[in-house]
């Protein structure tokens, strides 16, 4: 697949974001989604208390969270710029069905679900209004591509009981 305009000096092929780090108004709270809700391991409090570090598979952190600049504060008003949401790449279809599920569970409101053809993506905020993306890709065989082989990804609906019955 070739990009629509290749990058005058392209990042090296292997390159991934490594991690977030999200300012939060409630240290605990934020905790409580990301390790309780979404499984994610606790790696260090600060002594302090006032950063966590969170990581999947024993890595050192895939989340960080702060209340340094943060503590108490509301998320930012709709029409200002900021993160719009931190995606969550799942291994299969089933892994995020197990997380959707515990997302359920917990009772918090999904926002929405999108199958865009290369991957299926599950929408939601978490305690401080932070834009949330649950996701698995398809192979990369799988992806859909136009008459001339470029990526042709689409924003459908995904049907979440379907995806739900996924064990």
């Amino acid at each position: 697949m070739t990009p629509l305009k290749p990058a005058p000096s392209p990042v090296a092929p292997a390159a991934r974001i490594g991690h977030v780090h999200l300012r939060v108004a409630d240290l605990d709270r934020a905790i409580g989604f990301y390790s309780g809700v979404l499984g994610f391991d606790v790696m260090q409090v600060f002594p302090s208390g006032d950063a966590a570090f969170l990581g999947a598979g024993g890595y050192h952190h895939h989340i960080g969270l702060n209340v340094w600049e943060s503590r108490g504060g509301t998320p930012p008003p709709p029409g200002h710029t900021g993160l719009y949401h931190t995606a969550f790449l799942y291994p299969t279809r089933a892994d995020l069905a197990d997380a959707v599920r515990r997302v359920i569970e917990a009772g918090y409101r999904i926002d929405g679900a999108a199958d865009h053809g290369v991957s299926e993506a599950v929408y939601l905020r978490d305690p401080d209004g932070n834009g949330v993306e649950l996701y698995w890709d398809r192979p990369r065989e799988q992806w859909p591509v136009d008459a001339d082989g470029k990526l042709a990804m689409d924003n459908a609906r995904l049907d979440l009981r379907d995806l739900l019955a996924t064990r």
